[in-house]
């Protein structure tokens, strides 16, 4: 179980480590290709939530690395599935109804909730 969960939760952490960090350091117009919902959030919104993946991700690996509070691992894969339920309702309130990769990252996140409870 400790295997596969550092493959879910390491691929999971990739993931929300690039998008973290793109969402913090590229512009609006960066980021309109790939996220079509980026104008109807303000900008400092986006950033925060780049913010918070880098600081998920990083609570997915550093806690079960160290031994140091490791309900944190948990706690960051929760925060993921309740990310990507906002997600999920963004992106149905708005024009762009792709949800594929969301409902994707819902399930990983959930699957890492479970495989996290058995650190």
């Amino acid at each position: 179980m400790n295997i596969a969960y550092w493959i879910v939760a390491g691929l999971l952490a990739l993931f929300y480590s690039y998008a973290g960090t793109v969402k913090v350091v590229r512009s609006r117009d960066q980021l309109r290709p790939m996220m079509a919902w980026v104008d109807r959030i303000p900008l400092p919104a986006t950033r925060a939530l780049g913010t918070v993946e880098i600081l998920g991700a990083t609570g997915l690996v550093v806690p079960p690395l160290t031994g140091v509070a490791s309900w944190l691992a948990p706690a960051a894969a929760i925060g993921f599935v309740l990310l990507q339920i906002g997600a999920i309702a963004v992106h149905l309130t708005g024009e762009d109804r792709r949800i594929a990769l969301n409902v994707g990252l819902t399930a990983t996140a959930a699957v890492t909730v479970w495989l996290a409870t058995g650190l």
